[in-house]
């Protein structure tokens, strides 16, 4: 793999610049809603994961079947 050159990396950092510089507030909103809901459903996931274990630890004690 070949290190990038200054000029190289400038050109990179200019394009990205520009696609970025080109969106308009409304392109802005939909992408933080998007990020929004997806941070929003794998967060639920995770902690509805944890909260079933604990329910189901909760339960095998109450029964008495301790694993």
């Amino acid at each position: 793999m070949t290190q990038v050159t200054a000029p190289e990396a400038g050109s990179y950092a200019g394009a990205i610049v520009a696609i970025v510089s080109s969106l308009t507030l409304t392109q802005w909103g939909i992408f933080v809603g998007i990020f929004t809901a997806l941070a929003t459903f794998f967060l639920n996931w995770f902690y509805m994961r944890r909260r079933d274990a604990r329910e189901e630890l909760a339960l095998r004690v109450q029964l008495g079947d301790k694993q």
